[in-house]
Formats: C-alpha cells, sequence, structure tokens
C-alpha cells in the first residue's frame, strides 16, 4: 500500500462554511494496511499506535483505479471513480438481511392492533397540540388575508413540536402537489431538512455507542453541524481516518420509541375515519395507516436503507439508466442507527439557473428521473419511495443523485403485473383494461362487475371538459362520482399509495424543471420507449398482443380531461386549466 496518509488536516474557513463548524479529533496517523486487510472482526477494530485499522477489503488501492471505471459498475448504478469499490461479499451489514427484514415486517401487525385505548398520555399531547395551533389561528388569521398560510404555518409548527412520526406525515404532505392547498404544501416543505437538529453531544454518543469506538478512531473530521436534519435521522460530513471523505446519516436517539407509540394511536384513529367524509373513504385511511407502519418500521433500521441503496444501484444499472446514481454505502461502517456513504455534490434539484449555466439539459433531466421510476416498478417491482427535492441533486455531467432510500416501494408480482397492464392500458386507450388493472391493484373489490363499473361511471361516454362547466355542475359531477366509487367499495391500493406520490413530485418537478416541455409529445416518447426497449419483456409478462404499441393520443387527452382538438399540452397550460377549476368550485362554495 505505501506510506501511511494523515488520519486528521486542518480545514481554512471556506472549506468547511457550508456544513458547518466541524469537531476535530486528536491528530493520529492511520498504519499503513496489509494487502489482505487485517484480520479485525467485523464491527471491532485492531489498534496501532492509537490510531484504527479499519476493515481494508472495500480500500485496497489495486481495487480502486485513478482513471478507469470503477469494477463495481457493472453491477450497480455508482460514481465511475469512487472512494471504494463495492463488493457483497466484503459488506458485512448484509449478513442476515433478510431475516432481519421479515422480522421488521412481523412487527408491523402487533403495532396496528386495535386497542381499547389510544395511549393516553401521547394521544393527549398530539390533541392539545394541534388544538392550540387551530385556536390560535381562529384567533388571530381566520377570516384574513393570511387565513390560509396562517394555518398552514401554525400546523407546521405543531407537526414540528410532536416529533418524527407527524414531522414524517408532514413531509408525505409535502409531496402532495395539487391534492393539498399550496400554502400548506409550501410550509409542509420545510419539514424536510429543516427540522431542529439533535444536540452534538447526543449524536457523538449515539455514532460510539454503534460502532463501538471512540469517535476519532473512525473519523479525521466531523462536523459538528448537520447538512440536513430530518424526521428520523440526520446527516453529517465526515472524512475517515483513512482519507475518504463521506456523509453520516445518523438516527434520533429516541425516534424508535415515539414512533411506535405514535403508530398505535393512528391504528386506533384511522378506522373511525372510514366513510365519515367522502375524501377520507376514498384515500383508505386504515390501509395510509398501514403503508406508513410498514414503511417508517423499516426505516428506522439503516441496514435495510443500505440493501435498498444496492438493490435500487442494482436496477439503474441493469436497466442502463446511467443517468441515476447512487451513493455507495460503506462496507463495514453501517449499523441499525447509522449509516456511513460516499458523499456526493451537485445542484439542488430546483436550481435550473446555474444547471442551465452548466449546459445541463433540465428536459433530459426530468425525462430520465420518470423513465428511471417507471423502470424499476415495471419491471422489478423496486422504486425509490420518497422522492422529492431533498432527496436529490444534478451532478454538473447531468447525472441525478438520489439520497435517503429509507422508504423503498416494493411490489408483489401479481401488482407488478397489473401495474404494467394499468399504466400501459392508459397510453394505449383501453379504459376496460384500466379499471380491471384497478380491481386486481385492489382499487375495487375483487368480484366487481366490470361492466357495471363502466356504464354506471360514464367511462364509455366522451369526456366533459371541466373547464367549461359550470360551478353547480361541477361540484354535483363530482360528488356523483364519489358517490359511485363508494358504492362499490373503491379504496386507494395500498401499493400504489407510494408510487402516486412520487408521480406526483415529479408532476410538480416539471413546473420547475420543465415548464414548457409538450406533455403529449412526451407521452408518445416514453410509451415509444418503453415498447422499443422493453417489448419482449412486455409480451411475456402481459401476452403478445395484450396492449397497443401505438399511442392512443385522443384517449390520453380524455384522461387528462383536455378537449380533442388540444395539439400541444405543456405543464403551464395544465396549472392554468387546474386555476380555472379551483376558481369555478371556489365559485360555488361562495
Amino acid at each position: 500500500m505505501g506510506a501511511s496518509r494523515p488520519a486528521f488536516s486542518i480545514l481554512t474557513d471556506h472549506q468547511f462554511v457550508a456544513s458547518g463548524s466541524w469537531f476535530h479529533v486528536v491528530p493520529v496517523r492511520a498504519p499503513a494496511l496489509p494487502p489482505g486487510g487485517g484480520t479485525s472482526r467485523p464491527g471491532s477494530c485492531a489498534c496501532a499506535s492509537g490510531a484504527t485499522r479499519l476493515r481494508a477489503s472495500a480500500y485496497r488501492e489495486d481495487r480502486v483505479s485513478p482513471t478507469g471505471p470503477s469494477p463495481d459498475l457493472v453491477e450497480y448504478a455508482f460514481t465511475d471513480v469512487g472512494p471504494w469499490v463495492v463488493e457483497r461479499g466484503d459488506l458485512v451489514w448484509l449478513r442476515g438481511i433478510d431475516r432481519i427484514r421479515a422480522r421488521t415486517r412481523a412487527d408491523v401487525p402487533r403495532l396496528l392492533a386495535r386497542r381499547r385505548l389510544p395511549p393516553i398520555g401521547r394521544f393527549a399531547r398530539v390533541v392539545t397540540s394541534l388544538g392550540v395551533a387551530l385556536a390560535g389561528w381562529r384567533l388571530r388569521d381566520r377570516g384574513t388575508q393570511k387565513s390560509r398560510a396562517g394555518l398552514s404555518r401554525r400546523l407546521r409548527q405543531s407537526f414540528e413540536s410532536l416529533g418524527s412520526t407527524y414531522v414524517k406525515l408532514g413531509q408525505i404532505i409535502s409531496a402532495f402537489d395539487g391534492l393539498f392547498p399550496d400554502e400548506l404544501v409550501e410550509e409542509f416543505k420545510r419539514l424536510r431538512d429543516q427540522v431542529p437538529a439533535e444536540p452534538f453531544e447526543a449524536v457523538k454518543a449515539l455514532v460510539e455507542s454503534e460502532l463501538g469506538r471512540p469517535l476519532e478512531a473512525v473519523f479525521a473530521e466531523f462536523a459538528r453541524e448537520p447538512i440536513a436534519a430530518a424526521s428520523i435521522a440526520q446527516v453529517h460530513a465526515a472524512r475517515l481516518v483513512t482519507g475518504e471523505d463521506v456523509v453520516v446519516k445518523v438516527q434520533r436517539p429516541r425516534v424508535g420509541a415515539l414512533v411506535r407509540e405514535d403508530l398505535r394511536a393512528l391504528a386506533w384513529l384511522a378506522p373511525l375515519l372510514v366513510g365519515r367524509i367522502p375524501v377520507s373513504a376514498l384515500a383508505n385511511p386504515p390501509a395510509l395507516v398501514e403503508l406508513f407502519a410498514e414503511q417508517i418500521v423499516e426505516e428506522l433500521d439503516f441496514r435495510l436503507e443500505a440493501e435498498n441503496m444496492l438493490d435500487l444501484a442494482h436496477v439503474f444499472a441493469a436497466t442502463d439508466q446511467r443517468t441515476m446514481v447512487v451513493p455507495r454505502p460503506h462496507a463495514t461502517l453501517v449499523t441499525r442507527r447509522v449509516l456511513v456513504m460516499e458523499r456526493l455534490h451537485g445542484f439542488a434539484f430546483d436550481d435550473v439557473a446555474s444547471m442551465h449555466a452548466s449546459g445541463i439539459d433540465t428536459d433530459a433531466v426530468l425525462r430520465a428521473g420518470l423513465i428511471a421510476c417507471l423502470e424499476g416498478a415495471l419491471f422489478y417491482g423496486v422504486f425509490h419511495g420518497d422522492l422529492h427535492g431533498g432527496n436529490l441533486l444534478v451532478a454538473p455531467g447531468g447525472q441525478t443523485v438520489v439520497f435517503d432510500f429509507g422508504i423503498t416501494g416494493r411490489l408483489a408480482e401479481p401488482q407488478r403485473l397489473a401495474f404494467l397492464r394499468l399504466l400501459l392500458s392508459g397510453t394505449a386507450g383501453d379504459v376496460r383494461g384500466q379499471v380491471e388493472a384497478l380491481r386486481d391493484l385492489g382499487a375495487f373489490p375483487s368480484d366487481t362487475d366490470i361492466d357495471a363499473v363502466m356504464a354506471d361511471l360514464g367511462l364509455d361516454q366522451p369526456v366533459q371538459d371541466p373547464t367549461q362547466m359550470s360551478a353547480d355542475a361541477l361540484v354535483g359531477e363530482l360528488e356523483d362520482l364519489v358517490k359511485k366509487l363508494l358504492g362499490y367499495g373503491a379504496r386507494a391500493p395500498k401499493d400504489l399509495m407510494l408510487f402516486v406520490k412520487n408521480l406526483m413530485f415529479l408532476n410538480a418537478a416539471t413546473a420547475t424543471l420543465a415548464p414548457d416541455l409538450d406533455l403529449l409529445a412526451e407521452i408518445v416518447h416514453i410509451h415509444t420507449y418503453f415498447f422499443t426497449h422493453h417489448g419482449e419483456r412486455i409480451a411475456r409478462d402481459l401476452g403478445d398482443g395484450a396492449v397497443r404499441e401505438t399511442v392512443d393520443l385522443d384517449a390520453v387527452k380524455a384522461g387528462m380531461m383536455v378537449p380533442p382538438e388540444v395539439e400541444r399540452l405543456t405543464f403551464r397550460d395544465l396549472q392554468e386549466r387546474r386555476r380555472t377549476i379551483i376558481k369555478r368550485m371556489g365559485e360555488r362554495q361562495r
């Protein structure tokens, strides 16, 4: 290996101003690592001269080429040259990972089991916090021009004070642009990475406990202030004693117990919402809480997140989506509550001006993100389940860097095939095929009469343009549709909720990255792409001739509720139509 490198170096102010002040450790020198990597047991360390000898298998210089592509790119969508090479056999945290995931999933039914009473103390605190927020709004903001903004701010502050579970709920709400009021969405976006951070001493203690050694034995530098702080964890910039720049994701110390207590309260409340109001009934509150529980419980174990990183990186590589990049997880420094990974840099996902100045085609960034998201779900049943601007960067070369894999969607094979039929039937104009796919996904009971649904909902009739309807007609049509759907036992399919959330984020991202993109032409492009690149797979999965290979643009327009004579449709056009509809419904309310 040659001469050893310093395990500590002094950084000038301008080198760390973006990450806050650094926690400096006592200068030591890392010893040279033997070619075989030493004999340290996983999770332990062998020390020499005051420095820690890390497991070397992921750091051997003969496996990290400074000039050519990294060998792990054959299996994964990583950066061309990384700080280490990922090989599954070296990842000590992967041992027993299937048992860990199964045990974690088995914990969910117990948490959601119906009890006579909710956790009284926690339930009282939640009611009190939300009650104070509503009371403050009624006294100061209600009836004023800032009424909606004031209520949104107070709810955000309440959610923030209630801790991780409600912060996570707020983050979910923030991803549903267009479904919730704009003021609420914008306010709750602050919960993505502007949550108050844990004290550094608490972070240091947790990291040392999880890694089983002093902080200075592993890190030459460790930033006191986090790069970002969210509901479950916060992220710190650091440098290993072996010289690699990394980020360290650290779980909040008390979050596990708090989340489980909140899930018990939510499970008690969710069944009471069914059927109380039409929107709530269609949203399927018990299924939403079940999905939320499944995801957040897995999110509490960073070993599962690290495996999710590998799975998504493998899917991107298998589909040749090299425009998507995943950070490399460390071979040994991953535990239930600490995750060390490669540090990557790029433009914020909404920094369009800087991207354009660097020659990045933001239309292509958006298109690649949508295709990659679809390919993973449709052909592998795996997709990132929590896309939002805080989890994405755009590298100077135009690749999208994806972070935060704690929530990852996984579709069972029957659901994957139904989802594939749903999307391809939509672009091919097969309305019946869409309804059948929705039934198979759980949106309707399995014995639903598809012909009756088609006739009763008027799905075989021409679509009315909602912008041309009167306020009374528009509201009446919506109320009638909801009533009929409830009559058929319709529910939002649990397996699709995460993916729909992603699509809503990408829909909103279009306003920033590509507001003048022709959506109709883009649908044709993506449909053609799938049959060109995956035609054999589609035929094998669904059968020859099961779905038309050409796009039915009239059907696509009908699905978007635009007149057939429209030749071009941009996101700006859709936004204007939405504003018209909302304004008209507001006129009805007055």
